[in-house]
């Protein structure tokens, strides 16, 4: 029977478990254009302890949507604001969801 500590952590959408060059196959990107989105902040990969990074679910559908922006004709700012702007009206859905659902106050 395996040891439950030795186990590998289970899969999560923002567990990094790709390698650059399979996330760059999985996105049809080049890998140096990976380097390139993480250095101007637009995707953050995982890193294991030696440096290597690892692209997790959340981060290739990230590289989709910088793909079709690209396509869209934004540059490299306008789609780390885009990414920003959808993130923020995210967060807002969320707030609003909850706010709905606590419990009114009689008048």
């Amino acid at each position: 029977m395996a040891d439950p500590a030795h186990q590998p952590a289970a899969p999560t959408p923002s567990r990094g478990v790709f390698a650059i060059s399979v996330a760059a196959g999985m996105v049809s990107m080049e890998v140096q254009n990976l380097r390139v989105y993480e250095r101007r902040g637009l995707i953050e990969p995982d890193r294991t302890p030696g440096g290597t990074r690892l692209y997790s679910p959340a981060d290739i559908e990230r590289l989709h949507r910088i793909r079709d922006l690209l396509a869209k004709g934004l540059n490299l700012a306008g789609i780390r604001e885009v990414l920003h702007l959808e993130l923020e009206l995210t967060r807002l859905h969320a707030e609003n969801r909850r706010l709905r659902s606590r419990p009114r106050r009689p008048a």
